[in-house]
């Protein structure tokens, strides 16, 4: 998975088995942690090869799957296909605190916002909680889905926590007590791909997913404010057996300031913007489209509101745009897109082979199968094919057939009569 955020003044990307860390004011050498150099399980753990119900465990290949940044930028944390929790603190300098392992592999990570805890959803369904103050300590579970988890975040108060699954559904529960659920947010027709609750708005969440729109939600009452479509006003309208033709949203970024909101979706050359508006009827409202030589990979905002794009380009890795008399606009010039490129360049082939890479979403799409008319074309053929049979069965056979069936028409007949004479005495 290849990944981008902001961790204070440091750029952060992932990708394949490597956390790459760059500080974008001071020429400081880049943090690397390659996640097949790390800590191995120990095999004597109670849980090794217990993870999936008593059945042997499958070897991981060290890729990293999801990584998150605290809300004051101090940690990070990272999970990997070999199924570790890997603990980070980057202020003042970068430091390993732990490594720790999960029961399954996760597909997204978040930290509370006091920083004591970091939520780690997994494929099975479940999320555990595991402790930043007790850094070694084991994962709790906390709440659980009868399908996989692809999103979690969580209310800035932590009152709420919030997932969203496979099976189209959002759900907000109480984080003290997970098994009390506040709401639902329903109303998408594919897998939910992204969450994100925009800066200074904590009672509004925005979600993504494959169904090709993003949707604005009143979070705590589950009521559903707006609907953005993002297809292209010149795509076909795709049909039911064809769902993967829509675009997937990879990832929702908002500005620090809680005014401008970033989409990308999946293998698509833009990156559309809009503006969050409060008090507005249509509170998202649609301002710009970047159009970008190459599909982007990632996208973040960093602390000063610019937006930061890896692009799946060996040229031009990174692009940096700001917003400035009411557009965006590339910033070429910027010395930290030469500080950033520079430091990606030895892991160029690496992001390369991520950007071609197979899609992540294409097998969460449900597909319909429509047997009826399956069975209706059977049907049809099995008929003309008596049809045909008929037609070759000799002249004499076919008279033979029809004399046979006179026959037992006209003895149906008598019996019939005769039954109705007994009835009449």
């Amino acid at each position: 998975m290849v990944a981008v955020g902001t961790c204070g003044e440091w750029f952060i990307s992932t990708c394949d088995t490597k956390l790459i860390a760059v500080h974008t004011k001071q020429a400081r050498e880049a943090f690397v942690f390659d996640c097949t150099t790390a800590e191995k399980k120990p095999k004597n753990t109670g849980s090794d090869n217990k993870s999936d119900g008593g059945a042997t465990e499958e070897a991981g290949n060290d890729k990293i799957l999801a990584f998150a940044v605290s809300p004051s930028g101090n940690l990070v944390a990272l999970t990997d296909d070999t199924k570790r929790l890997v603990l980070f603190r980057c202020q003042p300098s970068w430091q390993c605190i732990s490594t720790r392992w999960v029961v399954r592999r996760c597909t997204s990570l978040v930290f509370s916002q006091a920083e004591e805890e970091v939520l780690v959803a997994d494929k099975s369904g479940d999320v555990y909680s595991f402790s930043v103050v007790e850094p070694y300590k084991e994962g709790e579970l906390k709440l659980g889905h009868l399908s996989m988890l692809l999103a979690i975040t969580m209310t800035p108060n932590d009152k709420y926590i919030i997932t969203a699954d496979r099976d189209e559904k959002i759900r907000v529960s109480h984080h003290k007590s997970p098994y009390n659920i506040q709401s639902f947010c329903l109303g998408h027709r594919e897998f939910v791909s992204a969450l994100l609750i925009p800066s200074g708005h904590p009672q509004w969440l925005l979600s993504g997913s494959g169904d090709g729109t993003m949707k604005l939600w009143e979070c705590e009452s589950g009521r559903k404010l707006q609907s953005c479509d993002l297809r292209e006003p010149g795509d076909a309208p795709t049909s039911e057996s064809e769902p993967h033709k829509k675009p997937t949203v990879c990832r929702i970024a908002c500005s620090p300031d809680g005014r401008h909101i970033a989409v990308q979706c999946e293998r698509v050359p833009t990156v559309q913007l809009f503006g969050l508006r409060k008090e507005a009827e249509e509170r998202l409202v649609p301002c710009s489209k970047l159009t970008l030589p190459h599909c982007p990979l990632d996208v973040t905002f960093d602390l000063q509101g610019r937006l930061w794009v890896l692009m799946g380009s060996g040229d031009t890795p990174v692009q940096i745009y700001t917003y400035t008399q009411d557009c965006w606009e590339l910033d070429a010039e910027s010395p930290e897109t030469t500080r950033v490129t520079e430091a990606l360049r030895p892991h160029w082939e690496t992001l390369k082979g991520a950007a071609g890479a197979e899609s992540r979403f294409q097998h969460l799409y449900k597909v319909n199968f429509d047997n009826m008319a399956s069975y209706m074309q059977k049907k049809q053929q099995r008929l003309e094919q008596q049809k045909q049979q008929g037609n070759k069965r000799p002249a004499g056979s076919r008279a033979k057939a029809a004399n046979g069936a006179a026959s037992k028409k006209a003895k149906q007949d008598e019996a019939e009569a005769e039954a109705d004479a007994q009835s009449s005495t």
